[in-house]
Order: structure tokens, then sequence, then C-alpha cells
């Protein structure tokens, strides 16, 4: 199959089945880390760009700014340099080293913020610099992830059609909150031709999106420590939070059982299916989306050193996986 553009390369239809992962429960989950982007954002770039561009505010030879934790960033960076745009990712000090030079190659301007904001996290100071170069520079476009509904429609038309074309019935769908936008397409189109899906927000622990108590976190893509505009907290069925180092150990435990390099995003997520096993029945069909690989975590989530430095663990304890 000839493509035309990197971006174009979107694989919808990957499912990884892991037996007996959830207490003898099989999970089938969505791999959406295998396209040249390395993770679902892809799908949100391009259905962002495609709005800027439709709306008539991005123009041949456009500059976009955008916050992103990494992933995005990356996927902007793919279509900036394909469609001739100049994109500034602002980000922060938890971003992967892997993103930040894979943004640099892609010939983006990367802004690191350093300063928290009053929830303990970054986002509002990463939002309030954009806001500041904007009234510098009104020509800037600003997709906006957190607002724009584009992110939302697209996950309602892909991810979450891909799931219900692969499985039919499906009685557990787990997926993480970050912006949401894959969460909130997910629950729109599930809400309307499976409403018998019980539909799971997994959320990191400190995370302002559902509620929780704000604190810091050092995980990128899970949590936000500014409510995105377009979550609707109403059409979840459950919300758990995962504690970081939860979500550490169980990407380990995947690594040695399965032999698959997850994200820490995912490690949340898997950890937030096995919190939720003991009401499966045995024939429940379960879904998890797994928003990017592990090849860029390998200094974070898989680094021994990381780990006892960010949460006082002994990082050397071998992993072994849940029976």
């Amino acid at each position: 199959m000839l493509f035309e553009a990197p971006h174009d390369i979107v694989l919808d239809d990957i499912f990884l089945k892991l037996d007996g992962f959830a207490h003898g429960t099989d999970l089938a989950l969505k791999l959406e880390g295998l396209n040249p982007a390395g993770s679902v954002k892809l799908k949100t770039a391009v259905a962002l760009i495609d709005d800027a561009e439709a709306s008539g505010r991005l123009l041949s030879g456009g500059r976009v700014i955008e916050s992103s934790s990494g992933n995005l960033g990356v996927a902007l960076s793919m279509l900036a340099a394909a469609r001739g745009y100049r994109f500034t990712c602002v980000t922060d000090q938890n971003a992967q080293a892997a993103h930040i030079t894979a943004m640099h190659r892609l010939g983006a301007e990367v802004v690191i913020v350093t300063r928290r904001d009053r929830h303990h996290g970054y986002l509002g100071e990463r939002i309030r610099y954009i806001q500041e170069r904007l009234r510098e520079d009104p020509s800037l476009v600003w997709p906006n992830q957190y607002a724009n509904l584009a992110n939302r429609d697209v996950h309602r038309d892909t991810t979450a059609a891909a799931i219900l074309r692969e499985f039919g019935r499906v009685d557990f769908l787990f997926a993480g909150a970050g912006t949401t936008g894959t969460l909130m397409g997910c629950a729109q189109l599930f809400r309307r031709r499976s409403p018998g899906t019980r539909i799971i927000a997994v959320d990191a622990a400190g995370s302002v999106t559902f509620g929780d108590t704000p604190r810091s976190r050092h995980i990128p893509g899970l949590g936000t420590s500014r409510r995105p505009e377009i979550a609707r907290p109403e059409d979840m069925d459950d919300v758990l939070f995962i504690e970081e180092p939860e979500a550490v150990e169980t990407c380990r435990e995947v690594a040695v059982r399965y032999g698959l390099l997850v994200g820490g995003s995912t490690g949340s997520v898997l950890a937030g299916v096995r919190r939720y096993a003991g009401r499966f029945s045995h024939d429940a069909v379960v879904v998890a989306i797994s928003p990017d690989l592990g090849d860029r975590y390998l200094d974070t989530v898989y680094s021994d050193a990381w780990v006892d430095e960010k949460y006082g663990l002994d990082g050397t304890r071998p992993t072994r996986p849940a029976l």
C-alpha cells in the first residue's frame, strides 16, 4: 500500500490479546503506537490541522502553536513539516527527552515551561505562555486541543468506530484521560450505538479532570492540572485514579509477561483494568486503549534510577507478572 504522506499511515485495527490479564479474563489491547508519530495523537493532530485549514485560520506557510506533554507535539511536528507550516510546541519538564529530540529533528520550536501552576502541574502555565504569544503575534494559530471538538470527533469517527467494527459487543471499555479527546469521542459513539458498554475513565492520581485532589505528577500523557473544556465527567460510568508507581509496576509486568513495552499512560490504563477485574464475568469482552508504546520511556518508566529518584522505590527489584 502506497501512502502520500507519513501522517496518512493510521493503523486503526490493531488489537493485541493479553491472555488472562485481569485475573483470568482476557483483554483486548488496542495498540495506537504503530504509526509514524508513535501514538494515538496522530489522529488528533490531523483533525486539528484539518479543522484550522478548513476554517481559514491556517493559511499556506502559517505558524501553529500548541501545548503538549509530548505525543501531540511529535505528531504536529510531522504535519507541520509535511504541509509547510512552522510549529511551536509548548511543553514542560515532565516531557520525555525522546519526544523533545523528535520534535527538534522535525523542525519544530520547543518551549519548555518550568514553573508550576496553582494545581501543582504545568498545564496552566503552558496555556498562559501560549496566550502571551498570541497577544504578541495574532497571526499565530492555536488549535487548542483542550477545547476543540475536532479532538473529540476524530476519535468518535476512528478510534471508537474501529473498536465496534472489530468486536461488535463490548462490555467494558477502558481509556485514559489526558485532554479527554479519545475518551469523549468513544463515549459519544458508544452511548449512541452500544449503550450497554460500561465506559471507564482512567486518570492519574493528583489530576483535577475528574475532581481528584491536585498534586505533582511525573509521567506525561495522563492527567491535567486544569480540566479540559471538552471533558464531560457525567458521560463516564466510572473513574479510576491510578498512582504513578502502580502504573510503572504494571508497565514492567507487561514487558516481562507479554514481551511488550508500553508507555506510562498504558500502564495506568492496564492498572485500572486489573483493579476492576472482580466485576468481569468469565465471558466479558474487555477492551483497553494503549495510547503509545514504551520505546520513548526507556529513560524514565523503565529506568531503575529514575523510578527510585521520583518515587523513592527500589527500582532494581524484579517485577513478577500477576497471576
